[in-house]
């Protein structure tokens, strides 16, 4: 065994090939959130900043909503037509929504058509990465040997890890290099325009991909598949739901909430965050394979139990440590995210191993994407709106009490290492 192990080589060409369409989502949706503190001003009325903020937010929030609808359409082209298109149609729609980001015009220029287009691009975008989650980990888990689908499922999140990394060193770079008001300007819109000219890469990437051989051999083509995946595979549902609640919502909070949280409620200084971010960003791509690696040896279990029970201990002291200072922010973006990348290591492969073939890509893009739209997408409205209340803590204790749920469905999930997909 250890021999044939040994021999293995990684198809490292096709699974960044597959992983760049996350990446670049991921890029997109970090890049909104982060630079909303320059833009919110752009696209709104003056006079009412933290008024701006929330219009801003809820407009991040609301294109989560169309995650599901894009998870159920392109879940379903997916396991109707194949992996491949569906994964180029949805970095087509991601580039787009992008690339009309960098160059919409702001209120004072077009009035409130400007929030209007901000809103369909983001809606785009919403589409996009509702069904981009579930055909590339559909992808990935199909391409994989069974013992090494944690390895192989690792690189959906290096590939993330890596561009959000991008994004926030992007971040320091402008805060450092230039003024609140350049920022204010058109500096904000440098990031949309490399996000647009990346997804145009990854298209080209994308092309030179073969389809999966479970989907090519797969004759079964369901009539109803939300529901099918419903009646046939309801415990799978429920542990879908049970660990994407937890992982999302940790996500949108050290990668995307936290950023203006923390320079405009605890008056942190923009490129300490931004630093502190890429420290922790670095360190979370760095131990995606060997928790990858770890996965197909000890199991799947053992890491989320790590996971949830110690994002339920440690949340709200961490946050006591957000405020100036890069010190407490390194050690919060470090401590936080190291934790998550016990699940993002293997969360394609897992997602995989709890559906059939027919039904994989929907029921990953379906389900996943609701719990994202309920929880993601409105992380940044509710910690704007609970510091504007001047109860911040309040989302900190929030974030606790889903992972403690998120524990308690961990302990029902039966282990899936070296499962062979159906």
């Amino acid at each position: 065994m250890t021999e044939q192990l040994s021999r293995h080589r990684l198809p490292v060409r096709v699974l960044v090939a597959a992983s760049v369409g996350n990446a670049i989502e991921w890029y997109d949706w970090t890049i909104y959130a982060t630079f909303s503190i320059y833009f919110a001003k752009v696209f709104f009325p003056a006079g009412n900043d933290v008024l701006a903020q929330i219009n801003t937010a809820a407009t991040y929030a609301l294109a989560f909503f169309f995650r599901p609808l894009g998870g159920y359409l392109l879940g379903r082209w997916a396991d109707v037509r194949g992996r491949k298109p569906a994964m180029i149609g949805t970095i087509l729609l991601m580039a787009g929504g992008s690339l009309l980001i960098a160059v919409l015009p702001g209120f004072q220029q077009a009035g409130w058509l400007a929030p209007v287009l901000l809103l369909l691009a983001r809606i785009a975008q919403g589409l996009s990465l509702g069904g981009e989650v579930s055909n590339a980990s559909a992808y990935l888990g199909e391409i994989a040997p069974p013992d090494r689908r944690g390895r192989y499922s690792s690189f959906f999140y290096i590939s993330t890890g890596s561009a959000v990394l991008l994004a926030s060193v992007l971040g320091f770079l402008l805060s450092h290099t230039m003024s609140t008001a350049t920022l204010t300007s058109y500096g904000w819109r440098i990031p949309f325009a490399v996000g647009g000219v990346l997804g145009l890469v990854g298209l080209v990437l994308r092309t030179t991909l073969r389809e999966t051989e479970p989907f090519a051999q797969n004759k079964i083509k369901v009539t109803h598949p939300l529901r099918t995946t419903l009646r046939e595979h309801p415990k799978a549902v429920g542990w879908l739901v049970g660990t994407t609640a937890v992982s999302t919502l940790v996500y949108y909070t050290y990668f995307s909430a936290l950023t203006p949280f923390a320079v405009t409620s605890r008056h942190a200084a923009a490129q300490d965050v931004f630093l502190a971010l890429s420290i922790g960003t670095a360190l979370f791509v760095a131990l995606q394979y060997p928790l990858g690696a770890l996965a197909d040896r000890f199991g799947r279990r053992p890491q989320l139990l790590v996971f949830t029970g110690a994002t339920a201990v440690l949340s709200v002291p961490l946050s006591a440590l957000i405020g100036p200072g890069v010190a407490g922010l390194t050690v919060v973006f470090c401590v936080g995210l190291g934790l998550y990348t016990a699940q993002t290591s293997i969360a394609p492969a897992l997602m995989s191993e709890l559906f059939p073939t027919e039904v994989r890509a929907l029921g990953i893009g379906a389900w996943y994407n609701i719990t994202v739209a309920l929880l993601g997408g409105t992380a940044p409205l509710v910690i704007n709106a609970l510091a504007a209340a001047g109860l911040s803590t309040l989302f900190f204790w929030y974030l606790a009490a889903i992972a403690v749920i998120g524990f308690l469905v961990v302990l029902t999930l039966p282990e899936t290492k070296g499962k062979t997909l159906t």
